[in-house]
């Protein structure tokens, strides 16, 4: 991922799809959710089916990563619905009156702006292999990511050679943690990618000013959530945190973000009844795990009908 292809054609890329470098890559797509899949049920996570049209679903605000060009919003049964830009309001939901671990391969679409196209880590439609645990904390998520990557890596390493310049390499457990502030001291604003191009494994990164939902200490203004980090420059391929679950610091972070409370009132009436539990989760992005596992250059590639910001393909 360190040098990015200048232009994408997406329906060159959709030709393609008879080559044998795709289908190498839906070769390893294939491996790789076939060993995570396989490992969670292992681990005791319930395999729940995904929604993709809501009332409510993530704000994406004030998140600073987020980039958003529009919202998709339209009207079904008299009622306004949103398309899924992540389950995250569903998992706290699920966490707390259903299953304790679960995961979800859930598709997302995030309408990002058009100058996204040539980062080669993002697209409009994606999907993430979303995990939570109920009770639980961000250690335990960090060991179920670290299993299942590991756990990946070793079962694909053979099926990559034809794809990647450089050899793909075992991870060492527990992986590296660091602060973002310890990151923009060291790196400065620019530090996601000079921290990705220098690191020798993957690397967790904590305590990142995020939406309402990610658990922050009120008497330090700690936030307890995390991001990992691939090496080679492929950047962030895991979002999580643990969570907020108390009525009075949700509310009070909704208005403090300017973020429609209406939106939120399922999840609100459920923290006010003391009935919303605490838990801890995270999302991996597929399309971006797969192509660190085969060494792209964008992430599209991975996709058989690319969907790359600011192009609509034929199909």
């Amino acid at each position: 991922m360190m040098e990015i292809k200048p232009a994408l054609d997406p329906l060159q890329m959709i030709h393609d799809l008879d080559s044998a470098r795709k289908r190498a890559i839906l070769r390893v797509q294939t491996k790789a959710l076939s060993t995570m899949t396989r490992e969670l049920v292992r681990k005791g996570f319930e395999w729940i089916l995904p929604v993709t049209l809501a009332k409510s679903t993530d704000p994406l605000w004030p998140d600073p990563g987020a980039s958003i060009e529009k919202r998709v919003e339209f009207e079904i049964y008299g009622e306004n619905v949103r398309t899924m830009q992540s389950m995250i309001i569903h998992k706290l939901v699920l966490a707390s009156l259903g299953p304790e671990k679960f995961f979800i391969i859930s598709p997302n679409i995030r309408i990002e702006t058009r100058k996204r196209a040539q980062t080669g880590c993002h697209l409009y439609e994606f999907t993430q292999l979303e995990t939570e645990i109920s009770g639980g904390k961000m250690r335990d998520v960090f060991r179920v990511y670290e299993d299942l990557i590991k756990a990946t890596v070793e079962a694909v390493r053979t099926d990559v050679s034809e794809l990647r310049a450089t050899e793909l390499s075992v991870p060492e457990t527990p992986f590296e943690v660091k602060s973002l502030k310890e990151l923009e001291e060291r790196y400065g604003q620019g530090w996601e990618k000079i921290a990705s191009e220098k690191a020798s494994g993957p690397f967790w990164v904590t305590g990142i000013p995020r939406e309402f939902y990610d658990y922050q200490d009120e008497a330090t203004g700690a936030w307890r959530n995390y991001d990992l980090f691939m090496p080679e420059g492929y950047g962030e391929v895991i979002s999580g945190a643990e969570r907020e679950y108390e009525y009075s610091k949700i509310l009070k972070k909704l208005e403090r973000d300017g973020v429609k409370k209406d939106e939120y009132a399922f999840l609100l009436k459920l923290a006010e009844d003391g009935k919303l539990k605490p838990s801890a989760g995270a999302g991996l992005g597929l399309e971006r795990f797969v192509a660190y596992l085969s060494g792209l250059t964008h992430v599209a590639d991975v996709q058989p009908f690319p969907r790359i910001p600011g192009i609509v393909p034929p199909l």
